[in-house]
């Protein structure tokens, strides 16, 4: 990977290591981990269900040394500010801070017997933060890679992202599926991954030459979404217990199909069925969206994408006007394939699948019909499909 200018990104490694050796001294290890974007399969993940990310060019990188006392001292660019932990202290609850994360995986690395030294750690991230493109896996997966690095630690590649969604879980408050870590840990240049989040089996589809992905920010911080998104969950949990009864050999919703649902819809709560009808036709358009990329049928793809931002808006209540705005905007412009809402919701970006030809007619557009329904520009960014996490230098 070269070692200056990370490919399609603003992230500098030079100027990453000229920060670290005035702030520590020393010459890093240096991680890179990217965010993601997913095209189709929201909220299934932590229904054991189907998803269809790809890793993208916006990383976080970590520089990183040996310290030779039992202290992480860790500065993040992003936020100019500085903290420190003991190794022998990292436990207690959320704090809301940015700092949980990496406090997290470090916990949990020696939680499963891993013996960590004492760390500097020098944390630069172009992934925007809360919108919906995973800036927190890209975080906690750099951040492991480079812990491991320092303690002269090999983790098992598919321990990573198990290891960091327990982190989130447990020092974030956030009940996350696994699909971002193991994205951002497994990414492969130019392709989506159809992940099975209960077996974590995955296929590789290889995304047109002639389609862009285009990600919009609305700008709306997520500021409901981790206390609304472990309600979602706990709604589907809900649905799973009472569906039991009827269905005993149900573990999660994945095993229920969208016909077993509507039979015993009258034995739900309404608003417990329609997100449970949110989850299980959204694991049947993300094999339907399988299919349709393996037939070269991009049109049909696209339609399903349309499909899961209603199921989102509509059953799963997690989009918000703005993101609503941006996928009716989408809509009307020649080229656009499919756009819906990304991420955990209330706010944050929406995907969109656009021809080539299309993208700079996508951006006018959009942009301007965005302005004049909210005054606010959205940042438009055309993704492109990258490698997952690594060693930089």
């Amino acid at each position: 990977m070269d070692t200056t200018l990370i490919a399609n990104s603003g992230l500098r490694t030079d100027l990453l290591v000229e920060r670290y050796e005035r702030l520590f001294g020393g010459h890093p290890f240096i991680f890179r981990a990217p965010g993601r974007i997913n095209l189709i399969g929201e909220h299934t993940d932590y229904n054991d269900g189907f998803v269809m990310p790809a890793a993208i060019q916006f990383a976080t990188l970590v520089a990183a040394g040996e310290r030779n006392d039992n202290t992480l001292h860790i500065y993040a660019q992003s936020f100019g500010e500085q903290v420190q932990f003991s190794l022998d202290s990292l436990a207690g609850p959320p704090r809301g801070h940015w700092s949980d994360y990496v406090r997290g995986v470090a916990a949990t690395l020696l939680s499963a017997g891993y013996k960590l030294r004492g760390a500097n750690l020098l944390i630069q991230s172009d992934v925007p933060i809360g919108g919906g493109l995973s800036s927190s896996a890209a975080l906690e997966v750099s951040t492991a890679l480079a812990l491991a690095a320092v303690s002269g630690i090999e983790l098992p590649s598919l321990q990573i992202p198990k290891l960091c969604q327990s982190a989130e879980q447990n020092f974030t408050g956030t009940r996350c599926g696994i699909m971002d870590q193991f994205i951002s840990t497994f990414g492969r240049a130019g392709h989506a991954m159809m992940l099975d989040c209960r077996t974590l089996e995955y296929s590789w589809f290889p995304l047109p030459a002639d389609v862009r992905v285009a990600v919009c920010n609305s700008g709306v911080k997520r500021e409901l979404a981790a206390g609304e998104y472990n309600r979602r969950r706990e709604a589907c949990e809900t649905g799973v217990t009472l569906l039991k009864t009827y269905l005993p050999e149900i573990r999660a919703l994945r095993d229920v199909s969208p016909e077993e649902l509507n039979r015993y819809q009258n034995k739900l709560p309404e608003v417990v069925y329609r997100r449970c009808r949110h989850v299980t036709t959204e694991d049947r358009r993300v094999e339907a969206a399988a299919s349709a990329l393996l037939a070269g049928d991009v049109k049909s793809f696209g339609e399903l994408m349309y499909q899961s931002h209603a199921s989102l808006r509509d059953d799963y209540e997690v989009s918000c006007a703005e993101l609503d705005i941006l996928v009716e905007a989408a809509r009307t412009v020649k080229g656009v394939l499919g756009a819906r809402m990304m991420g955990g919701g209330f706010g944050g970006c929406t995907v969109n699948l656009v021809t080539a030809d299309a993208v700079d007619d996508f951006q006018k557009t959009v942009a301007e019909c965005y302005r004049q329904k909210t005054g606010k520009t959205p940042a438009i960014h055309i993704c492109t499909i990258a490698e997952g996490a690594g060693a930089v230098i």
